[in-house]
């Protein structure tokens, strides 16, 4: 993955995690496609800067990923501008609380949709692409997949899933294609209706051996050494979190 810049397709993009992964990679000499559902100024300025960087270096495409659809056009249009795809880095995900008692079905299809399905079939999708460049996938899965998170429960149910979608596919891609997933800690604190107290902050990272939250720049860090320093690593989940998950 080293030869005529390599392609990533990154959804989330244009902010906050996705923002930085696409930054270490365009730094790393891949060219990137920057995946976005209504963050378009966002996702454009950041584009405008690769492009200013490095010229044909960047695009912004917007899909829906709970569309089915949408999820297959967003594959093809990352293959056709460069006319290759070399990783797929599956970071989109919603996130919020859904206390029992008050989850809906739409909460429901959006949690998993966004965790589950849109990673599914966007790597059924590149599949193909993958296998020509002998690529790698990438899932953002969360510590939270088998340590639930109070009222958090589709959200830890969705996770859940994502990390078996992890290593189901590791089997089913190999040996042409690695897929592994990063668990992220405190890295950032949640926003709008996921937003923590700084109480309830304090107490997240009372439980962090490290004693101090991540930044985004260790989630990007590990996505380029697994796409780019880890040939023999396939199927794992490596959770980058302080050390939280051993309390």
């Amino acid at each position: 993955m080293t030869a005529n810049h390599p392609v990533a397709l990154i959804t989330g993009a244009a902010r906050r995690i996705g923002a930085q992964i696409a930054e270490t990679l365009h730094r790393a000499d891949f060219n990137v496609v920057l995946h976005y559902r209504n963050s378009a100024t966002a996702a454009e300025q950041l584009a405008a800067t690769f492009n200013q960087r490095r010229p044909d270096s960047a695009i912004c495409l917007a899909a829906d990923l709970c569309q089915s659809t949408q999820v297959q056009h967003l594959a093809e249009q990352s293959q056709t501008q460069w006319g290759r795809v070399d990783a797929l880095i599956n970071n989109a995900s919603s996130f919020y609380p859904t206390p029992i008692g008050s989850a809906t079905e739409a909460q429901w299809d959006d949690l998993l949709g966004s965790n589950v399905k849109a990673p599914f079939f966007l790597s059924q999708a590149l599949a193909a692409a993958l296998t020509r460049q002998r690529g790698a996938i990438i899932n953002i899965a969360d510590i939270h997949a088998d340590r639930p998170l109070a009222e958090h429960t589709v959200y830890c149910i969705a996770k859940a899933g994502n990390v078996m979608l992890t290593q189901s596919l590791a089997r089913e891609l190999a040996p042409a294609v690695r897929v592994n997933g990063i668990a992220p800690g405190a890295i950032l604190w949640p926003e709008q209706a996921a937003e923590l107290s700084d109480d309830g902050k304090q107490k997240v990272l009372g439980r962090v051996p490290l004693a101090r939250p991540g930044a985004p720049a260790d989630i990007a860090a590990t996505v380029l050494f697994l796409l780019t320093g880890a040939p023999y690593i396939t199927g794992q989940v490596i959770a980058v979190d302080g050390g939280r998950s051993l309390t």
